[in-house]
């Protein structure tokens, strides 16, 4: 099966914010770790859950501008997701650590495969409502090439 090709000038990749809960036990902490991962291999840019939540202007406006914004949650409690909405941020995709069968616990407590799994499950979009992202952004309604502009073949 072939891959669907990506737009070799990057520009109609979805831009995302990764927000993760970073709670003291082990299921906030690997949402911290999986947030680092998933930066690093360029899902996304991590952005702090602490400064949403003092209402940051520069912070909301740059989640609203963004085509997904992703929130890792440790818990139950849902903390980050809690604080989006209460800034407003629509949330395009949230996981909960404990809901991928991660048990809570000490914050030492997690391997690099429960790491792994978190940052699978986001790369499958394992979060996601259907149609949330805005993605494959077309200019004037125009289905060939990328759509970006920058007058490649995808």
């Amino acid at each position: 099966m072939a891959e669907t090709p990506t737009c070799s000038c990057g520009q109609n990749e979805p831009k995302r914010i990764i927000f993760p809960c970073a709670g003291q036990a082990n299921t906030g902490q690997l949402t911290n770790l999986a947030a680092i991962q998933l930066t690093e291999e360029g899902y996304g840019s991590i952005a702090c859950a602490s400064l949403l939540a003092i209402g940051s202007e520069g912070l909301i406006k740059s989640a609203k501008d963004v085509d997904e914004v992703l929130i890792l949650d440790g818990c139950p409690m849902v903390c980050a997701k809690k604080i989006a909405e209460a800034q407003g941020i629509p949330v395009g995709q949230h996981l909960v650590m404990t809901e991928l069968g991660i048990t809570k616990g000490p914050s030492k407590s997690y391997t690099e495969d429960d790491v792994e799994k978190i940052v699978a499950a986001c790369w499958k979009g394992e979060g996601r409502k259907k149609n949330t992202a805005k993605t494959g952004k077309k200019s004037g309604g125009n289905d060939s090439g990328c759509g970006c502009g920058c007058g490649g073949t995808c």
